[in-house]
């Protein structure tokens, strides 16, 4: 399983549960990362989606304890279940949002995080892969600036 993320300069994600700041940039990279592979999500980070509905051309998991059926998606209710169905994925992204991300990043090998240069107010954060024992920046994929904020698509891997 994999991840994909863009994070800000303290490792924030987002505020009132949206993107503060989002880059068209990391929006096209997101696309083609996830395109075509299923995506694992948290019903608050569904419902930031435009119109509330999944994305189309991937299939859609939805983490939540809510027991209720969520039209056009996968439900699921642990991340060992979330990850049962990871594996019979040819590719499985995780996609947020913070709580998502953080019971299942043991799970993931490889996280796509998009580093952005800006520090806007942020209440959800990613854990900082940089201070992580566990995980090393192994590739700077995309390098670039949008409206005066400089970005970097960044490939961390899993330690072994």
């Amino acid at each position: 399983m994999e991840l994909i993320v863009a994070v800000y300069e303290d490792w924030g994600i987002g505020c009132n549960g949206t993107q503060p700041i989002a880059l068209s940039a990391d929006r096209k990279f997101f696309r083609e990362m996830t395109k075509g592979a299923m995506v694992i999500v948290g019903r608050k980070t569904l419902a930031d989606f435009p119109g509330g509905k999944p994305l189309p051309n991937r299939v859609n998991v939805v983490m939540t304890r809510n027991p209720e059926p969520i039209e056009g998606v996968v439900t699921c209710h642990s991340p060992q279940e979330a990850a049962q169905l990871a594996a019979t994925a040819d590719k499985a992204m995780v996609i947020g949002g913070g709580s998502v991300y953080k019971q299942l990043l043991p799970y993931c090998a490889r996280a796509y995080v998009t580093r952005v240069g800006a520090c806007p107010k942020s209440d959800t954060f990613f854990p900082n892969l940089e201070e992580s024992p566990d995980w090393q920046l192994t590739q700077v994929l995309q390098e670039g600036q949008e409206n005066g904020i400089s970005y970097q698509m960044c490939l961390y891997q899993r330690k072994a």
